[in-house]
């Protein structure tokens, strides 16, 4: 099989009623590259959606020209054009032919073009695509506009692998021995029987040894059969968080045609596995105990909006992993293919979620997180039609991902009030009530009523474990407390809560055989405790791993600042608190604040910085996250800290002094991590480093298939004359002198400078360039030298 990516596309923001036909002409349009969102191309507006980020949607049209004979012509092929996700409604045009469209802008799709390139009388294809989202409150967060994911021509010979033909499976694995199966579904474009033989090889991406095993299946004309075979295999390199071993998968068929030999194959990357939800144990990975360190994660990163490129999540990742993180929740549908290889790849733990409404919308936010009155546009829709298409499209798609571990069917489904409501109570509260009036937290007869959900829950569990039984089905419960005893909970393999730790011990009882973990959790220390403190509950998601755009709470804020990373995928304080609690690897960072001597104050309820001044007379509260014996000093003197073991870090209060501090941390007596906090000057100097993937992590990422060098990602810090960084912010503009400027992203959720501008500002003393590779630029800012920067 040829697969051949189209990633020239020329477009036009707007409605041409006759860009579908084949001779139309769109010299003038301009040329973009696929993947592609426009909507973070556009200012930012506060007439627009606060749920979606202040950012437009609208009509557009892409148009793609692609040379058949340059992929060595398509006679006597099979030929698919796949989509990886176009957000939204969209309409497909191949050589001026209808072919079909999807309102998802998360689902993978296709259409066989094997019969229009046979009318053709030229060898150039046309693709055009129209993408409607005028519909810009149609989500609680940000989602983008455009051919936000891949598309791939594929040319496969006359015996072929149906389209999510194969299914690889861990029956059995530990240590010593695994048992795999290999299911693949051939299809038979010929017009008479074919003998197909099958040799399958299992080849380890870490030593190359080579597995094999073989089949032969008879197919008739113009039909499909299955194959299903089973190998053993001694000392398997098994797949988990800590050792991601992968292996790839390549299957040969050989047929007779003509009197002749044929041979194709395909391939995949998958993993050998075994993992468990105990009800009373948690959660097990090759029979070994292991707790859930996770976050839930949106799609969109800053300036390229939902069309992230692989580097920049490995960044991303290979932060998180940094942190102790070892899940990934999908929040709240299907993401791009690349996330999910560089999860197998990293060693995550995957919870695969597919809607976050079914029949009946939500409320959809657009002047600020609970401003009423709400919005109810977006997919519920489209349930009822498309729901079952979706949903096995998940399921099919992402099977053979070893990091996969569940398939969730929704989120927050039970959320009170929105849209489903009960008599069992007279007021519902939920997470987010402090802005509700009263009457949109009592019962209401008129809405949608919550017994409903389990005969739909029903409907949509029997679909996934049509595709797949070898994982169970969850779901994230908003509101357990109703749905423990509406029937909905009883129904999955394994329940998700979100929030609502105080409700684990009880429900642990009410439940006895049913795993319960944090699907959706707060960062507070109590959260991370109720996992920590009991055997239990497998583990947690926090909300969230990083930043993103959308569901904003009012302008001029255009994201969410929930994350531990910022949204240029920087690490917060909390990202180093964090670590403390999930990491074994040596840890040691001081925050400051104003001291405030109220007896509710806590670390959620009085923000943090990072700030070291000169000699002062007001107290300041400093706060250390380590997860060794920490001593803090100043000037030799050492400073006592008390164990806040309702927040988990260590605290003192001092005055401020003109040496810096020092926080060192111990293991065995020897000091393992120090970090030092000085007054912060002002900038003297722009300081860029290129960022590189750690070398294990490039390589893992680089044998699942995931090929480098799309973009470079520089990151600039403002440094002061002590070297440290520095105070105040500044913008700074990049001039691009060859190449090609994508974007800047300081993390400042505040900032609605348009991505299309080639200056921002930094925050903290810092901001990441991202340009494409061979770029030459020139940074600089008002005050201190411009540097050249080569990428």
């Amino acid at each position: 099989m040829l697969s051949h990516t189209i990633g020239t596309w020329r477009f036009l923001l707007g409605d041409e009623p006759d860009a579908w036909a084949k001779g139309f002409d769109d010299s003038q349009w301009r040329a973009v590259t696929v993947p592609h969102d426009w909507s973070v191309e556009l200012p930012f507006a506060e007439q627009f959606s606060s749920g979606t980020g202040y950012l437009p949607g609208g009509i557009g049209w892409y148009r793609a020209h692609v040379g058949l004979a340059e992929l060595g012509g398509v006679a006597n092929k099979h030929v698919r054009l796949k989509f990886g996700g176009v957000y939204k409604n969209a309409q497909v045009w191949v050589n001026g032919y209808h072919v079909g469209g999807r309102p998802s802008g998360y689902a993978e799709f296709s259409f066989d073009l094997t019969e229009l390139l046979a009318y053709t009388e030229s060898t150039d294809l046309v693709v055009s695509v129209r993408v409607e989202h005028t519909d810009i409150s149609d989500s609680r967060w940000y989602n983008g506009t455009g051919i936000t994911r891949a598309v791939t021509l594929e040319l496969h010979d006359k015996i072929r692998l149906s389209e999510y033909g194969l299914q690889f499976s861990t029956l059995e694995a530990d240590a010593a021995e695994a048992t795999i199966r290999v299911a693949e579904t051939l299809a038979n474009d010929l017009a008479e029987p074919v003998t197909v033989n099958l040799r399958h090889e299992l080849q380890s991406l870490q030593t190359r040894h080579i597995y094999v095993v073989s089949d032969t299946i008879e197919i008739a004309a113009g039909s499909s059969a299955n194959s299903t075979v089973t190998l053993n295999l001694a000392e398997p390199e098994l797949w988990s968080d800590t050792s991601p071993s992968l292996y790839r998968l390549t299957s040969y068929l050989e047929w007779m045609e003509a009197g002749a030999v044929h041979r194709t194959s395909y391939s995949d990357i998958v993993g050998i596995r075994s993992f468990r939800f105990d009800p009373d144990q948690g959660f097990f990975i090759n029979g070994e105990p292991r707790t859930l360190k996770g976050v839930c994660l949106h799609e969109d990163a800053g300036p390229f909006g939902t069309a992230v490129p692989a580097e920049v999540w490995l960044r991303r990742l290979v932060k998180l992993k940094q942190m102790g993180c070892n899940g990934v929740r999908m929040a709240h549908n299907p993401h791009d293919p690349a996330l999910y290889r560089l999860c197998d790849a990293l060693g995550f733990f995957v919870i695969d979620e597919a809607f976050d409404e079914w029949e009946n919308p939500k409320n959809k936010w657009w002047q600020g997180h609970n401003v009423y009155p709400p919005r109810h546009q977006g997919y519920a829709k489209d349930f009822h039609a498309w729901h079952a298409a979706d949903l096995t499209n998940m399921v099919d798609a992402h099977y053979n991902h070893a990091s996969i571990i569940a398939w969730s069917i929704g989120n927050e489904i039970d959320y009170p009030n929105d849209p489903y409501a009960s008599p069992l109570f007279a007021e519902m509260t939920g997470n987010n009530d402090a802005r509700k009036t009263a009457r949109q937290r009592s019962y209401d007869p008129n809405r949608p009523d919550a017994r409903r959900l389990p005969t739909l829950a029903k409907l949509l569990i029997d679909i996934v474990k049509s595709r797949d039984t070898t994982r169970p089905v969850t779901l994230g419960a908003a509101y357990p407390e109703l749905s423990t005893r509406t029937g909905l909970v009883g129904l999955f393999d394994m329940i998700g809560y979100n929030y609502k730790e105080h409700l684990y011990p009880e429900d642990h009882v009410r439940f006895p055989h049913l795993p319960i973990i944090g699907s959706e959790n707060g960062h507070r220390y109590l959260d991370w405790r109720a996992v920590a403190d009991n055997a239990y509950i497998g583990g947690q998601y926090l909300w969230t791993g990083i930043d993103y755009l959308g569901e904003a709470h009012g302008w001029p804020i255009h994201g969410s600042g929930a994350g531990l990373l910022t949204l240029a995928g920087f690490e917060k304080h909390t990202f180093y608190l964090r670590r403390s609690w999930w990491s074994a690897e040596p840890t040691a960072y001081i925050a400051t604040r104003p001291f405030a001597d109220a007896p509710e104050k806590n670390f959620w309820s009085h923000p943090i910085a990072r700030s070291w001044g000169e000699a002062g007379s007001e107290p300041i509260e400093i706060l250390c996250f380590a997860n060794d014996a920490p001593t803090l000093s100043c000037d030799g003197v050492e400073i006592p800290l008390s164990w806040d073991g309702e927040n988990g870090y260590w605290t003192a209060v001092t005055t401020p002094r003109s040496a810096p501090l020092v926080l060192e941390t111990r293991r065995d007596g020897a000091i393992v991590a120090r970090d030092v906090l000085a007054a912060r000057g002002a900038a003297v100097r722009i300081e860029t480093t290129i960022w590189q993937a750690p070398a294990e992590a490039a390589q893992r990422a680089t044998a699942a298939g995931l090929a480098p060098g799309q973009v470079v990602q520089i990151e600039l810090t403002l440094r002061d004359a002590a070297g440290d960084i520095a105070a105040p912010d500044l913008i700074v503009t990049a001039d691009v002198e060859s190449g090609r400027l994508l974007g800047l992203e300081n993390g400042d959720l505040a900032d609605n400078t348009p991505y299309a501008h080639n200056a921002r500002s930094t925050l903290d003393g810092r901001l990441i360039v991202f340009v494409t590779p061979c770029t030459q630029l020139r940074l600089s800012a008002p005050g201190v030298p411009a540097i050249e920067v080569t990428a």
